[in-house]
């Protein structure tokens, strides 16, 4: 069942001729999905094809540029799926777009730190990228209507949205799925491309982050709780931000010296990622992280309701010294806006207070299961 896409139209409208169009997004989140969809759609010709086929790689690695023109042949459109597979593919890039007039490219990648480090240099100022996130509740809404999409809250709190999960109608095989995905595909790129031969320490991360979602993380303590160096740590975080499967905010500072800045937090692109982590699959009213559950799903869904609208924004949180703090401070178009999640009752007053006296021009705003629609675009 195709569940469409938001982000769909505005990636067909990026095709240019001599420019390059990139899809990032977590593995199994949909981008093959939607690049086949665009195939379907798009009136020129088009080859697509996958950095996975060995027959392939070897053309788009080549450099040389008759090799390239043959594979291209007179189609107008170039589509690879999953190009940070391809070595040296930024530079291959560069030259189809140099030297077959006409040719529009698109590429998708589920780790940014392969593929960005790749096309960035040979590709400056003729790439536009574009992120793919676990399908948004925006979309959700329009897939099933308003009502039923409000219905089905606690499902998408507990099993996330990465689309496989959202058609299975078995609770247990949703379980299974997800079961599958955190222990196989989540880390492929990161043992592919990361230098790390067992995954084993990699998931004992994630489980100790999956435990402390909206609290600050002490990399210290993360490395002393894994027996590990704080660099191989620090090194393990990098990668998985860059392969989609977490993402770290850092603390807003600029007014008062009692700010908390130096500290950072993690959120989950995906609570039933986060909750296969921890293998807890039960209802809420079962669970003592409710809390946590609503603050990544608000976090990550407000990420995906910016990015579907194309709207550039920095994401902080706010922390003093004396306890006061705003889960979500969002920086866009020289505005500030605060947002604290409350799955039951209201943001204190005083801390409203105290952010909006530092910060005269900022909106503050508490978003409970009463109004998080209206903050996420529905």
């Amino acid at each position: 069942m195709l569940i469409p896409r938001i982000i769909t139209k505005a990636v067909k409208e990026a095709l240019q001729p001599g420019k390059v169009t990139i899809l990032y997004g977590p593995r199994q989140v949909g981008k093959t999905t939607l690049l086949s969809q665009l195939a379907e759609e798009l009136e020129e010709s088009n080859l697509q094809i996958s950095g996975d086929q060995l027959r392939y790689r070897e053309v788009l690695s080549s450099q040389d540029e008759r090799k390239l023109k043959e594979l291209i042949g007179s189609k107008k459109i170039l589509i690879i799926d999953e190009a940070q597979r391809v070595p040296n593919i930024g530079l291959n890039l560069k030259i189809v777009v140099d030297n077959i007039p006409g040719v529009k490219v698109l590429v998708t990648g589920s780790a940014s730190f392969d593929l960005a480090g790749k096309i960035s240099e040979p590709l400056t100022g003729r790439k536009k990228t574009f992120m793919l996130y676990p399908v948004s509740y925006q979309e959700l809404t329009d897939w099933l209507g308003k009502f039923e999409a409000r219905e089905q809250l606690e499902r998408w709190l507990v099993f996330g949205s990465y689309p496989e999960a959202l058609t299975i109608e078995s609770r247990r095989q949703r379980e299974n799925y997800l079961a599958e995905l955190v222990s196989s595909y989540l880390y492929k790129d990161i043992l592919d491309f990361g230098g790390i031969k067992k995954a084993d320490k990699v998931v004992d991360l994630l489980r100790l982050l999956a435990f402390q979602i909206g609290n600050e993380v002490a990399i210290s303590e993360l490395a002393s709780n894994l027996s590990m160096d704080r660099a191989t740590v620090d090194k393990y975080l990098d990668l998985l931000e860059k392969s989609f499967v977490i993402y770290r905010v850092g603390g807003f500072s600029r007014n008062l010296r009692k700010e908390i800045a130096k500290t950072s937090r993690y959120y989950f692109y995906d609570n039933g990622v986060r909750n296969a982590l921890i293998e807890n699959f039960n209802g809420l009213n079962l669970r003592n992280d409710k809390g946590q559950l609503w603050e990544n799903f608000l976090y990550i869904e407000r990420m995906k309701f910016n990015e579907n609208l194309g709207r550039r924004a920095n994401y902080y949180f706010w922390r003093t010294y004396d306890q006061k703090e705003i889960d979500l401070i969002e920086e866009r178009g020289g505005n500030l806006y605060g947002f604290e999640f409350k799955w039951q009752g209201e943001m204190r007053r005083v801390v409203a207070e105290e952010f909006t006296k530092a910060y005269p021009a900022a909106q503050v705003q508490t978003i409970t299961t009463k109004n998080f629609s209206t903050f996420l675009g529905v």
